[in-house]
């Protein structure tokens, strides 16, 4: 490019080209230059035969190239790791919203539930960070806040709240369609958002998620699509920040549990009950989840109380498990023609199914 700026000003009086990236050399791990005599050298040919071409791709868009860039075993294992939680998470997400008709199933924004409505929310403030930072050509951190949102707003809050009202509400019940409309909307943002460093992965997926009723792909490729629209959630940013503070609440629920656990008390969380002295303040942010709360918490039942500063207070359930969503209710067996579910499960399988507001 050296070359080429000095003929350009010369001849033409500017650079030949609008814009321009630089990138340090690469390097082994402790920051060497490679050599065959030192035998650090990776090779990328010996990388993509081994770990396939998409963690070179994500190696290369995982790494600050404002610098020197290290690779060596240690460092791919890594990147090998931060591609299987994406792909993995992806496989879920297609998973969940395979049966699922946007024609027919969508539930407008307005009628989803609160957890779901949270979860485009933050899809969209997400998507807002990432946009910025294509714009910059700033990938890393795009790699980065993909895997944190892979790990941690789905896979330890958001998808794992979800799983029962997938796994036990009727198929065609509202709160399942709430569920799988947020999920399919994600979706569609995350393809997109991991698209420019993960092309094979994200063009594999497109295909089998967006297939319309006749089998194929409503567009061609995941590169003829622009990135998806969110629609605005009204009061945006309270929701973001009452469902935050629901998140911390939760993880301190999480720790009690584990604690317990560890004590051979309960097993799953769901044998656990909880009750939680909480501040005023949260008392009533809590309050607003009703019922739901348990869901939240993956508890079989969860009670408030007020207090001066938070508390948590775990018991196991003296209470039957139900054999179907293994949450344990006194209800288990209250109708003898199903003697191994639950009230819930029994409507949810024979009546009118149950009915959720929040979670």
């Amino acid at each position: 490019f050296h070359s080429s700026l000095l003929l350009g000003c010369a001849i033409e009086g500017r650079a030949p080209y609008r814009g321009l990236l630089t990138h340090g050399f690469t390097v082994d791990g402790q920051g060497r230059k490679m050599s065959k005599s030192v035998g650090n050298v990776v090779a990328p040919q010996t990388v993509s035969d081994k770990m396939g071409a998409e963690i070179i791709r994500l190696w290369c868009a995982s790494t600050d190239y404002s610098g020197d860039l290290g690779i060596d075993d240690k460092i791919l294992a890594r990147v090998v790791d931060a591609y299987r939680r994406i792909r993995n998470t992806l496989r879920f997400l297609l998973a969940n919203t395979s049966d699922f008709n946007p024609d027919t199933d969508r539930v407008a924004d307005a009628e989803l539930l609160e957890v779901d409505r949270y979860a485009l929310a933050r899809a969209s403030a997400l998507q807002a960070e990432i946009l910025a930072h294509y714009e910059r050509y700033e990938f890393h951190p795009v790699v980065a806040k993909l895997q944190v949102y892979c790990s941690e707003d789905l896979g330890a809050f958001y998808l794992d709240v979800l799983k029962d009202r997938l796994y036990t509400t009727a198929p065609k019940s509202l709160a399942r369609r709430s569920a799988q409309t947020a999920l399919w909307q994600i979706t569609h943002a995350m393809l997109r958002w991991m698209a420019p460093f993960l092309s094979f992965t994200a063009e594999e997926a497109w295909p089998i998620f967006a297939a319309g009723p006749q089998g194929a792909a409503v567009s061609p490729s995941i590169f003829t699509e622009t990135y998806w629209a969110f629609d605005g959630q009204p009061g945006a940013e309270a929701l973001l920040a009452k469902w935050q503070r629901v998140r911390e609440i939760r993880d301190v629920v999480n720790k009690e549990i584990e604690a317990v656990r560890t004590q051979g008390l309960v097993g799953a969380s769901l044998q656990a009950e909880v009750s939680l002295g909480v501040t005023p303040e949260d008392l009533a942010l809590l309050q607003t989840l009703g019922d739901d709360l348990k869901f939240v918490l993956i508890t079989s039942a969860a009670s408030l109380r007020e207090a001066a500063e938070l508390s948590v207070t775990v018991t196991p359930s003296t209470h039957a498990k139900c054999e179907r969503c293994w949450h344990y209710r006194d209800d288990v067996g209250a109708n003898p023609q199903h003697a191994g579910l639950c009230g819930r499960c029994d409507s949810n399988l024979h009546g009118d199914g149950e009915s959720r507001k929040v979670a």
